[in-house]
């Protein structure tokens, strides 16, 4: 094991399109929570409804393509998908900082007062303990399809379908070696079908559809299927690559999916899975195409997106103290609450990386077959 250890792959400009999803979810929630305090004109831009579980997309679509191509690349160089060590680097990188973050919220914020959010109903003042359970046992999703809105910790429903998916997929890979691209589409056709019969109500009555329907929106592994497509589709050298890895060809892609965002424009039915498709062609051609590798490879927006869990994790514990702090001191200016909420997020998500995070990453390295990227 200790030879497998000296492989390395690095995927440029990946840590920068992290951030940047982060960047999103932030803006997002930050402006769905000013309306709470009374700040700005109460009304969230096209653009700030679109981009915060647009953010959450990237990341999974990121995460498909690069899961798939490692666990791919490990098959081939080593003749296995090794299942067990898989799950052991998925937990050592997640539930670390997860499990803490469920100590707080549970446990040491609410005996604060300036973490509360005015006029919002917390559901964990009626629902503690089932709450609380759910987020233990890694399904928070479900938690959001029953109980809505979770303060501080409503971000961890990504948290629990990236988990529940990547449960079943070195599984998958294995028993579909051979058609792995039929099963990845197959995926994101299988769960649009689910979402159709759950969202009409001619289909045949089902228990607690609304529920059910809630859970499955935000059960996004179609847009880890998409990640994953791109992956195969590199790996297999399908003649697809050549017309997708082309540097004119991304630069219309980065333009269309910038315009789209900036008009807050959502397109019927297809929404996600449209916005991942895009957000596959930018990811791929970031990663494989050497004439974009150093797009996103600033030293500042790398460490960044190397801290990007941290960021994505503890954002909510900065925002609500940040909004109370400028609502009480009069202090409604975009430029000031931005800067409050990032510089405090990246400081606390810098110090949580070097201090708590990197014990459980070098860890996670010795059940590595390749290592990806840096501690």
């Amino acid at each position: 094991m200790s030879a497998n250890r000296n492989l390395k792959l690095y995927f440029p400009n990946l840590n920068g399109l992290r951030f940047i999803a982060a960047f999103f979810v932030i803006i997002n929630h930050t402006e769905q929570l000013k309306a709470f305090y009374d700040l700005g004109d109460g009304v969230i831009s096209d653009f700030a409804k679109n981009i915060g579980k647009l953010g959450v997309m990237l990341f999974f679509v990121l995460s498909g393509f690069l899961i798939t191509y490692l666990l791919i690349t490990e098959e081939r160089l080593f003749g296995l998908i090794h299942t067990k060590k898989f799950y052991i680097r998925r937990f050592l990188r997640i539930l670390p900082l997860y499990t803490l973050l469920i100590i707080l919220v549970f446990f040491i914020i609410p005996s604060f007062y300036f973490w509360e959010i005015p006029s919002l109903k917390n559901p964990m003042d009626t629902n503690f303990i089932t709450i609380f359970l759910l987020h233990i046992f890694l399904i928070p999703n479900l938690a959001t399809a029953v109980y809505g809105f979770i303060p501080y910790i409503a971000q961890a429903w990504s948290i629990g379908t990236e988990e529940q998916s990547y449960l079943m997929w070195p599984v998958l890979l294995k028993k579909f070696k051979k058609h792995r691209l039929l099963l990845m589409i197959g995926i994101v056709v299988f769960h649009f079908s689910v979402r159709i019969i759950l969202s009409n109500k001619l289909f045949l009555p089902i228990p607690h559809r609304d529920i059910i329907n809630k859970f499955w929106m935000h059960f996004n592994i179609d847009s880890i299927a998409i990640g994953s497509i791109f992956a195969i589709l590199i790996l297999n050298k399908n003649n697809i690559v050549k017309h997708i890895l082309n540097t004119k060809f991304f630069y219309i892609v980065v333009f269309i999916t910038m315009t789209l965002l900036i008009i807050g424009v959502r397109v019927p039915y297809f929404h996600y899975q449209f916005y991942s498709f895009l957000f596959g062609i930018i990811i791929v051609n970031l990663a494989v195409n050497s004439y974009l590798k150093n797009v996103l490879e600033w030293k500042v927006i790398n460490y960044l997106g190397k801290i990007s869990y941290g960021i994505y994790m503890y954002h909510f514990l900065v925002l609500i103290p940040v909004l109370i702090f400028v609502s009480n001191f009069k202090l409604d200016n975009n430029i000031i609450i931005y800067f409050l909420i990032f510089s405090i997020t990246i400081a606390i998500s810098s110090l949580s990386y070097h201090y708590f995070e990197t014990f459980f990453l070098k860890i996670k390295v010795k059940f590595a077959f390749i290592k990806s990227g840096k501690i």
